[in-house]
């Protein structure tokens, strides 16, 4: 099928006596492999596809989100598609289809990761500079520790594969690393590209204060509580380029793109849509609204002494309430990723489980600066567990449209009883079974399933 498409299209660009044209543009991003990266225009070319691939609609564009929003308790899935329903009923079936759309876009992106960080160390100065060579090479080091991230914390036990392969066959039989070594892998990853990157700022590409950000939710989920205060106060601290805008819907409203309040999001255009917005908009506005707040969350969000700003994230029209974080027509809005106001409520988390009063203060301060910009008024509680559950309550609704309450949830203990979860076993999704058919080394498939 590729031949004919190819000769089809050489065809009709004789015709139109442009094929000369066509034959030299080069791709502006592409699969690298063995050919693809041989300088510096080409190492770039590479890495534009490692982007492309994490904000496809197999990965931040659909489905991961799909799995942290539908699981949780702010949102539902009310569309046509059982098998994404099944994520709100915490009865998850293994030929799922988009947890393998998930599986398969994640590997999709670390192969791509894969084929820069190896090709691209064994260029020569003479092809490309020494400072792009560690800059390209860190930002692969960092979408690789993200995918990784997302895969150990969806399924748990996952392969490691580190270096590039030429088709999905080619990692057969390696089997699934313990969750421990994955999370190593992301921590690895992540030292790398914050050895390697620059301290710039750059909101839809790697640097070392993204970095530093994505250490800080890591060491967060690792209850290392010393290192995700030190990474947040990296962000924090740096005021000159980091600030949580007001109001609160300043950040993704009117339009707007890398404000002061991004720390990495994932950049659309016309050419490159995020599908997110077809599942949020109703009939009316293009969309198909499968995707709905809870009216438990439409409740907290409305409530002005407990959602504040947060009620710009919600919308009504005849056909009800609708999530209005993505909302662009033609759908260019960002995926966003890491943003201040959670490295704000990491390290507050952090400060709380700390002993002593001080960092109860501490861990105040951060969650009403959070708090105050959603124009809500500062909370003086006293014990460290009712300032805990505070924070809990403010991620759901700071983040209620944004993939994390399912997350923040399971890594803290709270998703069976928050969401009244029977089984322990459905904490953890099943692997896909047409990956399993595949190559049985994915077996034992998780428990449960």
């Amino acid at each position: 099928m590729k031949t004919i498409y190819f000769s089809l299209l050489i065809a009709t660009c004789l015709i139109v006596g442009s094929c000369k044209d066509f034959l030299d543009i080069e791709p502006r991003s592409s699969v690298s492999d063995e050919t693809t990266i041989i300088d510096q225009a080409s190492a770039q070319t590479a890495l534009n596809g490692v982007y492309n691939a994490l904000g496809a609609s197999g990965y931040y564009a659909v489905s991961f989100p799909m799995i942290g929003y539908t699981s949780g308790d702010n949102v539902v899935y009310i569309g046509t598609l059982r098998y994404n329903g099944q994520f709100s009923q915490h009865n998850v079936l293994a030929d799922n289809q988009t947890i393998l759309n998930f599986w398969r876009a994640a590997y999709k992106t670390i192969n791509q990761a894969n084929h820069v960080i190896e090709k691209v160390a064994a260029l020569s100065a003479d092809a490309i500079p020494d400072e792009e060579k560690a800059r390209i090479t860190g930002e692969a080091h960092f979408v690789r520790a993200l995918a990784y991230f997302d895969l150990v914390r969806v399924y748990g036990n996952v392969p490691i594969v580190l270096t590039p392969t030429a088709s999905a066959s080619d990692k057969a039989g390696i089997g699934r690393n313990p969750a421990v070594e994955v999370y190593d892998q992301v921590l690895d990853d992540l030292t790398r590209a914050e050895s390697l990157l620059l301290n710039t700022v750059n909101r839809v590409r790697a640097t070392k204060k993204t970095a530093q950000a994505l250490l800080s939710r890591y060491y967060l989920y690792q209850e290392n509580w010393e290192k995700t205060i030190e990474y947040a106060s990296e962000i924090i601290s740096d005021q000159a380029n980091y600030e949580l805008v007001y109001p609160y819907s300043a950040w993704f409203a009117d339009d707007v793109v890398q404000t002061r309040e991004s720390i990495f999001e994932i950049a659309y255009s016309i050419l490159f849509l995020n599908n997110n917005r077809g599942d949020w908009q109703p009939a009316t506005r293009g969309g198909g609204r499968r995707i709905v707040p809870t009216d438990e969350y439409i409740g907290l969000a409305n409530d002005p002494t407990i959602g504040g700003g947060r009620k710009d994230l919600l919308d009504i029209t005849p056909a009800g309430w609708h999530g209005n974080l993505y909302y662009r027509s033609p759908a260019t809005d960002p995926s966003y990723v890491l943003r201040l106001a959670e490295i704000y409520l990491n390290r507050a988390e952090a400060y709380a489980h700390l002993d002593g009063s001080d960092n109860i203060a501490l861990a105040l301060s951060d969650l009403n600066a959070v708090r105050n910009r959603a124009d809500l008024p500062n909370l003086t509680l006293l014990t460290k567990d009712e300032v805990l559950l505070a924070i809990e309550n403010e991620r759901r609704l700071e983040f209620g449209l944004e993939p994390h309450r399912w997350f923040d949830l399971v890594r803290t203990g709270r998703a069976q009883e928050v969401l009244k979860i029977t089984d322990p076993n459905k904490i953890l999704l099943p692997i896909p079974i047409e990956e399993i058919i595949i190559d049985n080394a994915l077996e034992p498939q998780n428990p449960g399933y």
